[in-house]
């Protein structure tokens, strides 16, 4: 079973009909946000002048059959805890809402869609191959 997780800027990427994109999308099974992208996605939508327009093509994309909505549990806490630790170890920190991100994907067996290259940092993330 093919399952994916899309970070925010694939999402964005997705909108604007990137095939890469498109592909990975028509190529899964099951597709996850994470609730930390969904965070990221509606800061975004206040930022700019199309809120109402940007909420509905979300919760219409949200609304499909394969498309699952993740939010935290301690078990994301603890991919959480182990992700940090080791990039602080390796001395590569990425930003906070992508560890939490990676966290998710880790916990869902899922593969990355991300064009965020600091990713790589994660061990045992599973990423992307357009990414690499």
């Amino acid at each position: 079973m093919s399952k994916i997780l899309l970070d925010t800027n694939a999402y964005s990427h997705f909108l604007l009909g990137d095939k890469r994109v498109l592909e990975s999308l028509a190529g899964a099974d099951l597709v996850y946000i994470s609730i930390f992208v969904l965070g990221e996605l509606y800061y975004g939508y206040l930022l700019g002048n199309k809120e109402k327009e940007n909420r509905q093509k979300l919760n219409t994309f949200l609304d499909k059959p394969s498309v699952f909505l993740l939010n935290a549990t301690q078990e994301t806490s603890e991919f959480f805890a182990i992700i940090k630790k080791q990039l602080k170890e390796n001395g590569t920190p990425i930003p906070l809402n992508d560890v939490w991100i990676a966290a998710h994907t880790m916990e869902m067996g899922a593969e990355l869609i991300t064009y965020d290259k600091h990713f790589q940092y994660v061990p045992g993330l599973r990423i992307w191959k357009e990414l690499l």
